[in-house]
């Protein structure tokens, strides 16, 4: 970012907000869904990359994902970061093809996905202060160079912290909504 953009700080926070939708939707409770396991990234050659890029989920029955691992030698680490993700599943691998049986939604399960969108939630605030952070940032180095005023720099770096302040209020206002979401019975 090289000047203030307001229009630009408020699209990179909605940014966040999207990201957070996303990981809210691989949350669906119940049936099966291929991209409940969008939010799962897999350490394969040395890098992290998402689920989407190695193999390919389809969901064959209500209750089953399957996954399709196209590198043979990858089928380990795939299951390995579906195991290990705060979605709670116990894949079984067949030959190149990971099963992945939905559990049933009891007391347990449903917390355990509270958590997982908790962990989700803050993830997305800590994205929306990042973005905060780069524009006050901008904001300094702008009045340091005298290229803006104090007085403009204080207004910009107020409008900043509203946009911080809307987009923290929309993602709390999402959790607050998939929770009720999940514990309902």
């Amino acid at each position: 970012m090289s000047g203030y953009d307001l229009n630009d700080i408020k699209r990179r926070m909605q940014g966040a907000v999207q990201s957070l939708k996303t990981d809210f939707g691989s949350l669906r409770t119940g049936r099966a869904s291929a991209n409940i396991l969008d939010p799962i990234e897999v350490e394969i050659y040395g890098s992290r990359m998402p689920l989407s890029q190695c193999a390919t989920v389809s969901a064959p029955e209500p209750r089953l994902l399957s996954v399709q691992v196209w590198d043979r030698g990858n089928v380990h680490a795939v299951e390995k970061a579906i195991r290990d993700s705060p979605l709670g599943f116990n894949p079984q691998s067949e030959g190149q093809t990971i099963r992945i049986r939905m559990p049933e939604l009891n007391e347990q399960r449903r917390k355990e996905m509270v958590k997982a969108a908790h962990k989700y939630t803050e993830a997305a605030r800590v994205a929306a202060r990042h973005v905060r952070r780069d524009a006050l940032d901008v904001l300094k180095k702008l009045e340091k160079d005298g290229k803006m005023s104090e007085d403009e720099s204080a207004r910009n770096a107020d409008q900043v912290q509203k946009t911080t302040d809307q987009t923290i209020s929309e993602i709390d206002a999402m959790l607050v909504q998939k929770e009720k979401e999940i514990m309902q019975v």
